[in-house]
């Protein structure tokens, strides 16, 4: 597990991380996100022992960054945003320099097959690295972090470059990493972070701005408590059984999705959930539910809305959760 304590990093008078604290546990993927200039990258750089801090603590697996840099730094997987590779090298080469700078004490051959088949470069592995594609370059950096099997993975922007197949594939894959490995992911897709990641992390302006779910965000940043039903009933029947649920603010019918079948834009009451009288009114006038949806806010919008200095959300730690 990774465990920030009071993390500090100072330039001159500018104070790029601010005394922020968090954990990730074993098996956690957090996504960890920040507008340019928030502190995002200096964290993640003081997390690998790539710069020191000024002040507070980098725990991995127990082990400091900065009392014992090597042993903690065996227990972590590396991706930058630039891949680090050795263009002139092809990439089986590239790999075995890499499992000998990092002590790699399996078996060589079958544990560099194992990265090459997981990675999907099996087919470019004695091709130089220089003549790869911008994709096959990102897989072969992210081989590189795998070699060794460290617990520990971050990976800075690890779709870069992909097409969307790719990015499919390593999305799944960092999902299957993430049931063996603890995994930092920082990535510009949105997106990408809500599909793939059990928590995020959002820094701001050198601090800890969120810290939880995607759900739970949305549901604290949000002021939208609103449904939309798609009902296989009488436009004006409908309407009138959904009024007559109490806690309705309103309700109304909006444009007419297939022949005589209208989508509903409900909002209720804050901390409502109307989803079941919905379905017990629908039983009880036999009509159909063909689609229901909760208006959640995306990844996206609550980003933004934090970033924008709108809503600050406390994290999970603040609000008495354990992380």
């Amino acid at each position: 597990m990774i465990e920030v304590r009071n993390l500090t990093k100072h330039y001159g008078d500018k104070k790029a991380v601010n005394d922020i604290s968090f954990t990730v546990n074993d098996g956690e993927i957090l996504g960890f996100l920040g507008p340019n200039g928030a502190g995002k990258s200096t964290t993640m750089n003081m997390l690998t022992g790539y710069i020191s801090s000024t002040s507070g603590q980098a725990l991995i697996n127990g082990v400091d960054i900065l009392e014992d840099p090597i042993k903690a730094k065996s227990y972590i997987g590396y991706l930058p945003e630039i891949p680090p590779l050795y263009l002139d090298m092809t990439v089986k080469g590239y790999l075995n320099f890499v499992f000998d700078l990092k002590k790699c004490k399996l078996p060589r051959r079958s544990h560099l097959n194992d990265v090459c088949t997981l990675c999907k470069i099996k087919d470019v592995e004695n091709r130089i690295i220089k003549n790869l594609s911008k994709g096959y370059k990102q897989r072969v950096g992210l081989a590189q972090a795998l070699i060794g099997n460290p617990p520990v993975l971050i990976l800075d922007e690890p779709t870069v470059g992909l097409d969307p197949k790719q990015m499919v594939d390593i999305r799944t894959l960092i999902k299957r990493l993430g049931k063996n490995h603890t995994v930092i992911l920082s990535s510009h897709i949105l997106s990408e972070i809500q599909a793939v990641c059990d928590r995020v992390i959002i820094i701001n302006k050198g601090v800890v701005a969120a810290d939880d779910t995607a759900t739970a965000l949305s549901s604290k940043v949000s002021t939208d408590h609103r449904i939309m039903v798609r009902i296989d009933g009488d436009k004006a029947e409908v309407l009138q059984a959904i009024r007559s649920i109490g806690g309705i603010k309103y309700v109304r019918a909006d444009m007419e999705r297939e022949p005589g079948i209208f989508e509903y834009e409900i909002e209720a009451e804050p901390g409502m959930d109307i989803r079941p009288d919905i379905n017990r009114i629908a039983r009880e006038n036999s009509w159909n539910i063909l689609m229901m949806r909760t208006m959640e806010m995306t990844l996206e919008d609550i980003f933004l809305k934090i970033t924008m200095g709108e809503n600050i959300v406390m994290s999970g730690d603040e609000k008495g959760g354990n992380h």
